[in-house]
């Protein structure tokens, strides 16, 4: 009763309500869903323990860039705000990280320490980037010579864009017109509840730049926006609760002692990194709505639309690489034959370990050789013969069931009569 509620149109009818009601159970039963999955909450403990290993060397990198351009003591109010649902364990976190940071002299950042630090952020960076690939059912992550120079990029851009931005806001609070508003009866408290809101704006952009930016996948600007938006306000809700529970968790100091600190860290921790995913996998919901219902239940395919999916990708590719254009992705494939990517990828990874095809460091699949010398019988051989297990035993056929089979490889093999992928193109193009 419940699923015919929400997946049929009977409500949606009813008018615009109606529309934003199943919109809503919909979304609300896919990210439910998923949620017991576990798989989110496992991906999330799994960047807690990430975070506790890269900390040190990624806060010391990062604010060795600010502490460079003389930036670095007026963090201490932001980390605090950020901190502030730890209550006074968050005031002591954030003055050890500025203490810690602060001792950092520029040898540390030479020679193998560098480049410890360096291996430390870059291999963080990657597995946020692998549970994003994840919520957006990416099977293939960026090559390492990618990875590395856009990696570096956050690495070094990022705290100049936080120094802009504080700097900006800085700026904005010192002029005239601002201090006039502030001490106006009437705009006073609306600028004053606005520069509380700041923080959590911040949050939003940043959750909105990480999920265009960090998937190995074309991500619309509305999309990563709403999961930014639902990121930064689930955010602020969950801030508001936990120090509620910090506060009021005496018995917790109690037990623990000294490792409450530790554990609230932890937890706490552990809600970012997970409301993070929860905004990724809402802003490919959005994306993808065809997902709301299946989740990320992989179709399951027949041998005659996996063949048909092998040939279009060799065509396609094969056609790309004619054209010079090299826009054949797994993505654009999605796109043009109608079929998630997560069907497509371990076929395309299939040819490219049969050497059909080649993958570039932007992600475009080329032919792998001469396609003159690419035989479809090679192609459909991927889908049709090759990635079976076995088994203990030959297998002992029917003797006339195996003499059908064995006439439709002959009358398969009549229809290709020794194609290759370069005539098949070129009699496209005639």
């Amino acid at each position: 009763m419940l699923d015919e509620l929400i997946w049929e149109t009977r409500l949606e009818r009813t008018g615009f309500f109606g529309k934003i009601s199943t919109t809503t159970l919909r979304y609300f039963y896919a990210m439910t869903r998923d949620f017991f999955s576990g798989q989110l909450t496992m991906r999330a403990m799994s960047l807690v323990y990430t975070t506790l290993l890269s900390i040190v060397p990624l806060l010391a990198f990062s604010f060795a860039v600010l502490k460079g351009i003389g930036v670095f003591s007026e963090l201490e109010p932001y980390l605090n705000n950020l901190l502030a649902p730890l209550g006074e364990q968050g005031e002591n976190i954030t003055n050890q990280v500025l203490t810690l940071v602060d001792n950092v002299q520029g040898s540390v950042l030479g020679g193998l320490g560098l480049a410890f630090f360096l291996y430390t952020a870059i291999s963080t960076v990657q597995k946020v980037e692998d549970s994003f690939n994840y919520t957006w059912y990416v099977t293939k992550s960026r090559n390492f010579a990618r990875r590395f120079t856009e990696y570096l990029i956050v690495l070094l851009v990022g705290p100049l864009l936080m120094v802009t931005a504080l700097g900006i806001l800085t700026s904005i609070q010192s002029t005239t017109v601002v201090r006039w508003v502030i001490t106006n009866e009437a705009l006073g408290p609306i600028f004053v509840l606005g520069g509380q809101l700041v923080p959590y704006m911040m949050i939003s952009s940043v959750f909105t730049f990480l999920y265009m930016f960090l998937p190995n996948s074309k991500v619309n600007f509305s999309s990563a926006l709403i999961g930014g938006v639902a990121g930064g306000f689930m955010w602020a809700t969950v801030s508001a609760i936990f120090a509620a529970f910090v506060i009021y968790a005496t018995r917790i100091q109690q037990i623990y002692a000294g490792f409450a600190v530790a554990l609230m860290s932890l937890i706490w921790l552990y809600l970012n990194w997970l409301i993070l995913l929860i905004g990724a996998q809402l802003a490919f919901y959005h994306q993808r709505p065809a997902f709301l219902r299946t989740g990320r239940q992989e179709p399951r395919l027949s041998n005659d639309v996996r063949e048909r999916i092998a040939l279009n990708i060799m065509f396609l590719a094969g056609k790309s690489f004619l054209t010079e254009k090299n826009e054949s992705t797994i993505e654009k494939i999605s796109t043009e034959l109608g079929i998630p990517a997560i069907a497509i990828s371990p076929i395309v990874e299939a040819l490219e370990k049969a050497g059909l095809v080649k993958t570039t460091v932007k992600e475009e699949i080329l032919p792998g050789k001469d396609m003159a010398s690419i035989k479809l019988s090679d192609i459909l051989d991927i889908v049709r013969s090759q990635g079976e297990t076995g088994s203990h035993q030959t297998p002992q056929w029917t003797t006339k069931i195996d003499d059908i089979c064995n006439d439709l490889d002959v009358a398969i093999s009549n229809v290709i009569d020794n194609q290759s992928l370069a005539s098949l193109l070129k009699e496209t193009s005639t």
